[in-house]
């Protein structure tokens, strides 16, 4: 199996203060892995360097083959507030195909239907976003994330704030992005849904704590690992010496 990304000696960080140690790891094409670790971990600040967002203090994020990169950001980063109707935010996903400025083609327009269609949610099309509740947000996102179609998919917290029906139908649709090949990395806190549905795990505290299988990762050694290494980057904060800044 060949590489989609590959992370050499990466660290990443804010204001020069280092969030993420020197990370090395490999995620084969067409795998499937969540990334764990406790809250200040690191987790996000990593999903970020990866899509580009955040250049890296050290180290490098190879991606082989220019694979194209899809991203989901927490909600809390969407700004809802903006005039947008929900047709119009799916259409986004379109972007790298007709530009900034490109007009929807009819063909263009049927794909903005299909992506809502398949998240349960063509009737909205013409709604406001503001107007969605968390759960229905989600799945606006996921269908733009349809229409990026991209060979790695990078979702953080993908399943916050929403309900069990809305899990469930998004969990299936990323199973089956999975199973057409498509390299998918996931940022959850819910080990009991990493074990059932996700085959590796990368389990992150500022530094590596461990990658691969997830029966291998998620093991009670490795998660009192974890609490330490971040409880003493906030004991050292606590004491006033440099540490990292906290992050998700």
């Amino acid at each position: 199996m060949t590489n989609a990304l590959t992370l050499e000696n990466l660290t990443l960080g804010y204001n020069r203060h280092p969030a993420v140690h020197h990370l090395d790891c490999v995620f084969e094409s067409g795998s499937m892995t969540a990334v764990v670790g406790p809250n200040g971990a690191g987790k996000s600040t990593l999903l970020k360097s990866i899509v580009g967002l955040l250049a890296p203090m050290e180290g490098r994020v190879t991606n082989s083959g220019d694979k194209r990169i899809a991203y989901l950001p927490q909600q809390s980063e969407v700004d809802r507030s903006f005039p947008l109707r929900v047709a119009d935010l799916v259409a986004m996903g379109l972007w790298e195909d007709i530009g900034a400025f490109g007009g929807l083609s009819k063909a263009a327009q049927h794909r903005v239907a299909d992506a809502l269609n398949a998240v349960g949610l063509k009737r909205f099309a013409k709604r406001s976003i503001a107007a969605l509740s968390g759960g229905e947000m989600q799945r606006v996102l996921f269908a733009r994330l349809i229409l990026q179609d991209a060979d790695v998919i990078l979702l953080d917290e993908p399943f916050a704030a929403v309900d069990a029906r809305t899990t469930a139908d998004l969990l299936e649709l990323i199973r089956q992005w999975n199973r057409d090949g498509r390299t998918v990395i996931a940022v959850l806190h819910d080990h009991d849904m990493v074990r059932e549905h996700f085959p590796n795990t990368l389990m992150l505290a500022q530094e590596l704590v461990a990658h691969g299988p997830t029966s291998e990762v998620l093991t009670l050694e490795n998660r009192a690992r974890g609490r330490g290494l971040t409880e003493i980057v906030h004991h050292a904060h606590g004491k006033g010496e440099v540490c990292e800044r906290s992050v998700a």
